[in-house]
């Protein structure tokens, strides 16, 4: 049996063309590697661009009485009127996992149907997991009608009494 040795050149030029294609198959996937991993780092530092205000009217100061929560579907949100007068929207999401929440009005508390967390009217969390009271819209009281921003949230760490919107100015 005699076994055939191809030639040293043919030999060498397989070699070197397995060489170059595993060369550049490297630099492509380190190519794609590094493209994507740019993007991922560069996707959270563009501008974010604010939401523009947007108000919806919602009536009358006169329509709402002291001690009242009213549901307002379109911003999905809750209008609290309290009992000295003072106004406050706050969002029906639940600050734990977003879970929208619902007013009892029998035990005068929003309950979170998720994993139960509760706060009192002013969004004040009486029952964990919620980590933070209830985020707020901010509203506007022009003429006796009362508008709700209903693109803007505010995070709250706690209940401050400036976070009130009044009819007219105590005093």
């Amino acid at each position: 049996m005699s076994i055939e040795k191809q030639p040293q050149n043919q030999t060498s030029n397989r070699r070197t063309f397995l060489s170059r294609l595993w060369i550049g198959l490297g630099l492509v996937a380190l190519v794609q590697f590094l493209g994507g991993a740019l993007a991922f780092l560069v996707s959270g530092t563009g501008k974010k661009v604010a939401s523009k205000p947007l108000f919806i009217e919602v009536g009358p100061v006169d329509n709402f009485a002291p001690g009242s929560v009213t549901l307002i579907r379109q911003g999905e949100l809750y209008l609290n009127r309290l009992e000295d007068g003072g106004f406050l929207a706050l969002s029906r999401k639940c600050t734990h996992l977003g879970c929208a929440i619902a007013w009892d009005e029998e035990q005068k508390l929003f309950a979170c149907p998720c994993h139960a967390s509760t706060f009192d009217k002013s969004g004040r969390v009486l029952k964990a997991p919620a980590p933070r009271p209830l985020d707020q819209h901010p509203l506007v009281i022009e003429n006796g009608n009362l508008s709700i921003d209903i693109e803007t949230r505010r995070r709250r760490q706690s209940i401050k009494p400036e976070q009130l919107t009044y009819a007219v100015k105590k005093g």
